[in-house]
């Protein structure tokens, strides 16, 4: 571990840290975060959201491999599949959810799961749910550690999660999938322009990512540390994040020092989203939403701010929807939160009025 990973931490170090100069603003949110609207209640762990081309929202619930499906306008999900195969023991189980870019060709939609063996990535129709193809599978499964989050870049490439799952050293090893970012074709082979030959590997160096977002052609991740730091990433073919020589940043050119910073229990976080120019991440152990303003070249143009501070407890999951909302998915009942009556919890904010 790098030495800046272990220093003690100064008062003054409690605010999120952005990298590079400082610029004057915070964040602009382009949504009015004083006008919640409830869309689901009662969930059980919702982890995965996608939207299909009519709008209709797919949630996977974790424990239950349950598909729901959110209709626009309705707050009644609907089951339209339960997938044979997802184990949930400690952060494993139907984890992320992705929609095929061409799905009104091929109708497949895209799962991320815990077996009772591995980790692994398949697709199906919503029509026939049991008929899995497996499209990568052998992935280190613990009960922490799991990755999950699957997506397709705007390059129409599936781009999956991986995390260390307990085994540090694998973030550093090419060979294995831990502790990395993939980037496959959407059978699941690797592209021919990856940065590694015949390698599925996208960046390496990572402990724990649980959230992907694009921005004016600029990939983004969020990272979970360990005891020090939180991170935001810009993500580069090729890159090395650092895991587990340096948490945080660490200063060594080997190695690609984050954004932005925070301490753990700060945020712990998960799904993202970039709108215009600002990044979303959900906190799950800081139990708030952080608006991080982007450069638009791969960088950060000011202070992070949150919003939503303790209002629904743990956030999981942020997209923006086809609607031009923004929707978060609430992950209390997932045994590390304080559940309300009507938890877990899909709710959107609207666009801002200008």
């Amino acid at each position: 571990m790098a030495v800046a990973a272990a220093l003690p931490v100064p008062a003054a170090a409690a605010a999120p840290v952005p990298a590079g100069p400082a610029a004057a603003r915070a964040a602009d949110p382009a949504f009015d975060f004083n006008a919640p609207k409830v869309l689901a209640t009662n969930l059980t762990v919702p982890w995965g959201l996608a939207f299909l081309p009519d709008g209709s929202a797919l949630i996977s619930e974790r424990p239950s491999g349950r598909v729901l499906k959110l209709a626009p306008g309705s707050t009644t999900p609907t089951e339209v599949a339960k997938l044979t195969g997802p184990v949930s023991t400690g952060e494993g189980g139907l984890l992320g959810l992705a929609v095929s870019p061409t799905y009104e060709q091929d109708g497949y939609v895209y799962a991320y799961y815990t077996s009772s063996s591995d980790n692994r990535i398949v697709r199906f129709k919503l029509a026939s749910p049991a008929q899995q193809e497996v499209l990568y599978s052998g992935i280190p499964k613990n009960t922490f550690h799991d990755g999950g989050r699957i997506a397709f870049g705007p390059d129409g490439k599936l781009y999956a999660t991986v995390g260390d799952a307990g085994t540090r050293t694998n973030a550093q090893d090419k060979n294995s999938p831990s502790g990395k970012i993939l980037r496959m074709n959407p059978d699941g082979t690797p592209p021919a322009d990856n940065p590694f030959p015949n390698s599925r590997v996208y960046s390496l160096g990572h402990r724990n990512v649980q959230g992907v977002a694009w921005g004016n052609g600029q990939m983004y991740a969020t990272e979970f540390g360990e005891n020090s730091w939180d991170e935001i990433n810009h993500i580069v073919p090729g890159g090395n994040y650092g895991w587990p020589n340096v948490e945080g940043k660490g200063g060594e050119p080997t190695y690609i020092d984050p954004l932005v910073v925070w301490q753990t229990r700060e945020a712990s976080p998960s799904g993202a989203a970039v709108v215009g120019d600002t990044l979303y991440a959900g906190a799950v152990g800081g139990r708030r939403l952080w608006t991080v303003p982007l450069d638009g070249k791969g960088g950060t143009s000011g202070a992070p701010t949150a919003v939503l501070s303790g209002t629904y407890g743990r956030i999981r999951t942020v997209s923006l929807a086809p609607d031009g909302s923004l929707w978060i998915m609430t992950s209390n009942r997932d045994g590390r939160g304080s559940p309300a009556a009507t938890d877990d919890r899909v709710i959107s904010f609207p666009k801002k009025s200008r």
